[in-house]
């Protein structure tokens, strides 16, 4: 027998769009789960948008404030996908309302923000699970097991690279993104935050860091109307950006190994060019995310000269199986997310955690806030214990 559960979605940007689609794919992928997620009720602020939402994606209801969500019985589960500034106090009140919370990274502006969603989850006791989908790829779960398995023996040094042009375009509308108050940071945030997150999953704890950011687009203009994405707004009123466009920071891991990680969203000529490189003491495994079905592997005993293989995806990979029959036929970036979809029922129906949580959310939020004090001091910092 199939239990349904009632979901609803808060914040119907793009990200709303994703993560209302992931629900419905769930059932298709995965059959046994034994919970049908029910689309019950939506809610963004924007006039007409939540009521765009549920004529278009089958919700029973819609409402402007999010209040009423966090009121409704029917809804037992709730993807947060607002913008950054209302994630604590959404996170907090679905938890605390009795609601299992799906919530989008960074998980509010501030480390406190994130611990503050994290406490209100354990103390509901209610599954939470965080939006970090780059490591539900297959390829990266791959190279999690082949270097906890030591075939490309110790790890020495690792570098992450995140570099979008989202927002390089001058005419990019000052939005919410873009401010401190309800943005927080900037590409710290953003895209940084995945990179923490790969970092951990990857090689452990980050003990220490040291950072340097930049603003390269100082001032855009004010948005006259409602926003979604990235959208561009010309020959209104300038304001300043806020946030920082890029950040380079070195990185120090409790296991010794030592990292790079960078991301810019005003690179120019780069389309979601995010992956990593980890190289250890007998071989390295390359991942770009523009090619996210192939994981490059070197590992023997040359040590010198020693090739690198090209292993495409299969079945036999992560949650692989559940979207396609043979290797190397795609997957693609809404796979992740019904695999995130998918683990937050799996950890509702079980009462287990099962993929990211809340505190994988604290550990990224742990280490922004010490890329930011890294980066006005100019010196290394410790990263404090999550």
């Amino acid at each position: 027998m199939v239990d349904s559960l009632g979901v609803a979605v808060v914040g119907f940007g793009w990200m709303g769009r994703v993560h209302s689609q992931a629900y419905a794919r769930v059932p298709h992928h995965y059959p046994a789960l034994g919970l049908r997620p029910e689309l019950v009720a939506v809610a963004d602020e924007v006039p007409g948008r939540a009521e765009e939402a549920a004529a278009r994606f089958g919700f029973a209801s819609a409402a402007r404030d999010w209040r009423e969500v966090a009121a409704d019985p029917r809804v037992r589960a709730v993807s947060i996908t607002a913008p950054n500034f209302l994630h604590r106090e959404i996170g907090v009140a679905m938890a605390e309302a009795g609601k299992h919370i799906w919530i989008e990274k960074p998980v509010g502006l501030t480390l406190a923000d994130a611990r503050a969603v994290a406490d209100a989850v354990t103390r509901a006791g209610v599954r939470g699970a965080v939006g970090f989908n780059y490591r539900n790829a297959p390829a990266v779960e791959t190279a999690r097991q082949l270097i906890g398995a030591g075939e490309i023996g110790t790890v020495t040094h690792v570098r992450i690279r995140l570099f979008s042009d989202y927002a390089a375009h001058p005419d990019g509308a000052l939005t919410w993104r873009y401010e401190r108050e309800r943005g927080g940071s900037g590409v710290l945030g953003d895209l940084a935050s995945h990179g923490v997150d790969l970092a951990r999953f990857l090689l452990g704890d980050i003990v220490s860091l040291t950072a340097d950011t930049a603003v390269f687009v100082p001032e855009r203009a004010r948005p006259t109307g409602a926003t979604a994405g990235h959208s561009r707004a010309a020959g209104g009123e300038l304001g300043p950006v806020e946030n920082e466009d890029y950040v380079n920071c070195l990185l120090r891991f409790a296991s010794g190994a030592r990292g790079v990680l960078e991301a810019c969203r005003v690179s120019v000529g780069e389309q979601n060019n995010y992956g990593f490189e980890v190289h250890g003491t007998r071989g390295a495994v390359f991942w770009d995310f523009r090619r996210m079905n192939e994981l490059g592997v070197s590992r023997g005993d040359r040590y010198q000269d020693q090739p690198v293989s090209t292993v495409y995806m299969g079945p036999g990979e992560g949650e692989y199986g559940a979207f396609q029959p043979g290797s190397a036929n795609a997957m693609g970036y809404d796979d992740l997310k019904v695999v995130e979809a998918y683990r937050f029922l799996r950890s509702i129906a079980e009462d287990r955690d099962h993929g990211t949580t809340p505190a994988d959310a604290v550990h990224s939020a742990a280490a922004l806030e010490a890329m930011v004090r890294s980066a006005e001091s100019g010196a290394w910092v410790n990263v404090p214990v999550a």
